[in-house]
């Protein structure tokens, strides 16, 4: 039985990518649960909750299960980093945005442009400790290189892009939590998939990159490695990925001009990035 979920973020309407994104879960998979990825509290509104729920119906949509929230989960992904925090397989980075902007690494490869230079992995304990007492603001990153070495080679099976080795230092040491969120979206995205038995995991390919750090803290926690599907991106006119910002193309502003939900079915289809 395949298995496996939508999970939008509450911090904006659906538009046409959410719509195609949440159609090919539909298409491939025996169960589709609905997940809201919200840890961003900051930026999230009940309305959007609501209204993305009233989209997905519309659009004639139907979940397994109810729909998880991951802002009551946060408990558990404390204990998630915690343990890798006990592992020293993460480590606290006092850097500044400036600090990371002018200590950053060309990337050759992926989309990122830099990535983080890794300068606080070298601290000395007491060096830490000394941050640490002067309260001085800190996100933990991950220790890929650490991490790697216990893992081992590691691959992932596409089921549009075949087997894909994992480069565990693609995205360098991503921060993992965060001072004003306790967490970061590859630990929930890991662990609410360990934990709802999710067998496929189907999403954009712009999400392709974070799997390789997904799959690393699979390999890490003994979780079950799920299959992938990183589908074509629904794109605007120039050629763009569509974002929230596109209004015009949100799934509420077009049922308001008389869209129909096969309409818009047949207009995300029509608008891949192929």
């Amino acid at each position: 039985m395949i298995r496996t979920r939508f999970a939008p973020s509450p911090t904006g309407y659906l538009h046409l990518g959410h719509a195609f994104s949440a159609m090919e879960c539909q298409r491939v998979a025996d169960e589709v649960l609905l997940r809201f990825e919200d840890i961003d509290f900051t930026r999230v509104r009940e309305e959007y909750y609501e209204a993305i729920i009233e989209d997905l119906a519309w659009l004639g949509l139907e979940f397994s299960e109810e729909s998880w929230r991951q802002l009551d989960r946060m408990e558990t992904y404390k204990k998630a980093l915690d343990d890798l925090i006990t592992r020293k397989l993460a480590y606290p980075c006092f850097c500044t945005r400036k600090d990371i902007s002018q200590h950053a690494i060309d990337a050759p490869h992926g989309s990122q442009g830099s990535i983080y230079s890794g300068r606080c992995r070298s601290l000395h304990a007491q060096e830490v400790e000394a941050k640490l007492a002067q309260g001085i603001p800190y996100a933990w990153r991950l220790d890929s290189q650490k991490a790697h070495a216990e893992v081992g080679e590691l691959t992932f099976h596409d089921t549009r892009l075949g087997k894909v080795e994992v480069n565990p230092t693609l995205l360098g040491d991503v921060v993992i939590a965060r001072k004003d969120i306790q967490t970061s979206y590859h630990i929930a995205v890991v662990v609410d998939d360990a934990a709802q038995g999710i067998t496929h995991i189907v999403r954009g390919e712009d999400l392709l990159e974070s799997t390789h750090v997904h799959r690393l803290l699979q390999e890490l926690w003994s979780y079950p490695e799920p299959t992938y599907y990183h589908h074509p991106l629904v794109v605007d006119e120039q050629g763009k990925r569509l974002a929230k910002r596109h209004q015009a193309l949100a799934l509420r502003e077009l049922r308001v001009h008389g869209v129909t939900a096969a309409e818009v079915k047949e207009l995300a289809s029509a608008s891949l990035q192929i």
